[in-house]
């Protein structure tokens, strides 16, 4: 046994544990699967008993029960006043009845979360990026002065930019956005909210404010996400949520420069901690040499709203309400509206099948030729 210890580079006691649990049968006959340590019956296991006495408690509890309860709780109750021991918890009777399938709830269903930017193909195949903006509202430097932060973020690569100051309108917002894609280049997509700093009037139909005209001037399609829906602005909220927590909350800010300055070293660090992953993202097309913004100029290119159906399977967008598909209602949809072709496609949105993405109806749309109020 030695000898064969030092072959197989084993200990002793483990080569004279396989002598003895082989005994005295042939070798092909000998069951050599591993063996959990222990006794063959938990010294813990619930009695067959007590099993038994759960499942009668339940059907009983269900036919006669007042209050109609007969779960795991109410078991134990019963047992308790019955006088059983010992008592098993209610955890204990939980399991008991799950594994005799004795339970009436059906558990939840969890379906796997779409990919980032699921609602545009290309995004989702990485194959373009998206910027996301939002502002910050509601932050006061003690003394009085009030702060609005305009931030962004990249989808893929994580490009973080903020911009605190006071209160922005849609021409601040178009100069700040200039200078970022002037230094890091120019995204596929930029995805707002529907403020009015973003889309425009909303009084008014078929209103293309002067960030839509930014974006459409520079080839950047402009995206505007459904209201109050969840999960679409996901990465700038997150974004929002730690610029507070570790440059607003973190530090005492007496002036409106103290805080840009604070700002601004907390985006440097972000930038150097993502820099694989901006390196990895889509490419970024470069921003156009001599090119000035013409307001007066008629918008051409695609704009894309994500839009939640009513309940007679209408959209609305650009002031107006189109119909659908009365099948579709309630449903979410991606609605691209063409200036150069006037129409307007409706596409069916699913979170559980992000690929398919059928089109339910095209709709005709020319945007009526308006002189830009400055």
């Amino acid at each position: 046994m030695r000898r064969a210890a030092e072959a197989f580079n084993v200990s002793l006691s483990t080569v004279q544990y396989w002598v003895k649990r082989a005994g005295n049968q042939r070798l092909d006959r000998v069951d050599l699967s591993d063996q959990p340590r222990g006794p063959r019956t938990p010294a813990n296991r619930t009695s067959t008993r007590v099993a038994e006495r759960v499942l009668l408690l339940r059907r009983e509890l269900k036919e006669t029960s007042p209050l109609g309860e007969y779960g795991a709780e109410a078991i134990r109750e019963a047992l308790i006043t019955s006088g059983l021991s010992p008592i098993p918890h209610v955890r204990t009777i939980g399991r008991i009845l799950q594994r005799h399938g004795a339970l009436d709830g059906n558990r939840r269903v969890r379906w796997a979360a779409p990919p980032p930017g699921w609602y545009l193909r290309d995004v989702a195949d990485k194959k373009a990026e998206l910027d996301q903006f939002d502002i910050v509202e509601g932050l006061v430097i003690r003394g009085g002065t009030d702060v609005f932060v305009l931030n962004g973020i990249s989808l893929h690569g994580g490009l973080v930019v903020s911009w605190p100051g006071p209160a922005p309108t849609a021409k601040s917002v178009v100069e700040r956005l200039t200078e970022h894609w002037r230094n890091v280049g120019l995204p596929d997509y930029a995805q707002f909210d529907n403020d009015t700093l973003f889309q425009g009037p909303h009084q008014h139909k078929d209103v293309i404010g002067r960030v839509m005209r930014l974006c459409l001037s520079l080839r950047v399609i402009p995206v505007f996400t459904p209201p109050r829906e969840p999960g679409f602005q996901a990465s700038i909220e997150a974004l929002n949520g730690r610029w507070q927590a570790k440059v607003w909350s973190r530090f005492e800010h007496s002036s409106l420069a103290g805080l840009a300055a604070r700002s601004e070293a907390y985006v440097a660090a972000a930038r150097a901690r993502a820099a694989q992953r901006i390196d990895a993202a889509p490419p970024r097309r470069p921003f156009p040499v001599g090119w000035s913004l013409d307001l007066a100029a008629p918008p051409q290119g695609r704009i894309v709203y994500m839009r939640r159906t009513n309940e007679q399977g209408a959209a609305s967008l650009l002031g107006r309400t189109f119909p659908v598909d009365p099948l579709w209602s309630h449903r979410l949809v991606r609605a691209e509206v063409d200036l150069q072709v006037h129409c307007i496609r409706f596409y069916a949105l699913r979170r559980r099948e992000p690929t398919v993405q059928p089109l339910l109806c095209e709709c005709p749309y020319r945007l009526p030729q308006r002189k830009f109020k400055e």
